[in-house]
């Protein structure tokens, strides 16, 4: 049975979620607070977390901030009250996976949520396989992409990434030269249509470069293709 950490502040809320979640055979635990959220969180693993973003002691932002500052991958759907874009993109770029705006329907929230465990678990032996073989290794020039343990590093120093950065950069790097549009960087590391959001993919690979990027505004790895989109290039030394 999979369990789900369900955060929010408003009783009727959380009575709603739970109620269909264990109709369709979820374990479900709940949280009022932020802080609750982050103790639940690092205390046990779930297979997925709804978390509202306006909640009482840290919001969901944060929430979600500390936990992937702290490696907890579990997907994570936040659920608010706010609509505008920039929110939206915010909360995906901070490390959420999904984005859910209230009033909602339960069945929307059910679609959603099965969408991203999918994703998740689908990814699972994606990540686990290595083009080299049982060691689970990809070195390209300085970086050594260590797909097991979901950990990069950059001349041996371990560089902090995003869950969705981690799942970028080896989406890149599996595909080494090929030129990928921000439509198929959506549907491949997102995992479905986004709706003509690829300013999301942008602001990734910013980040992205400017953590495995010796000189972001020239990077040697994640090439810009005007008009086309990105391509990983391998350096012929490093």
């Amino acid at each position: 049975m999979q369990r789900i950490l369900v955060v929010d502040d408003e009783p009727a809320i959380v009575t709603l979620l739970t109620y269909n979640l264990e109709t369709a055979n979820y374990e479900v635990v709940t949280a009022t607070s932020g802080p609750d959220a982050v103790r639940l969180a690092l205390k046990k693993p779930f297979d997925a977390i709804l978390l509202d973003v306006m909640l009482p002691g840290i919001d969901g932002v944060e929430v979600t901030k500390r936990l992937r500052q702290e490696r907890v991958l579990t997907p994570i759907i936040m659920i608010t009250a706010k609509t505008d874009e920039f929110d939206k993109i915010f909360g995906l770029e901070i490390g959420a996976d999904d984005y859910i705006t209230k009033p909602f329907s339960p069945r929307e929230v059910m679609a959603r949520l099965k969408a991203v465990l999918r994703r998740y678990n689908d990814a699972l032996p994606e990540t686990k396989a290595s083009d080299q073989g049982a060691n689970d290794q990809i070195r390209v020039g300085a970086l050594n992409i260590d797909l097991k343990r979901v950990a990069v590093y950059l001349d041996g120093e371990l560089v902090n990434l995003t869950p969705k950065e981690f799942e970028l950069l080896v989406y890149l790097v599996k595909r080494p030269g090929q030129v990928l549009s921000r439509d198929q960087l959506l549907t491949g590391v997102w995992g479905y249509d986004y709706g003509g959001e690829t300013r999301m993919v942008d602001i990734h690979i910013s980040h992205l470069r400017d953590k495995i990027e010796t000189d972001p505004k020239h990077p040697q790895y994640v090439q810009t293709v005007r008009g086309f989109g990105y391509r990983f290039e391998v350096p012929d030394h490093g």
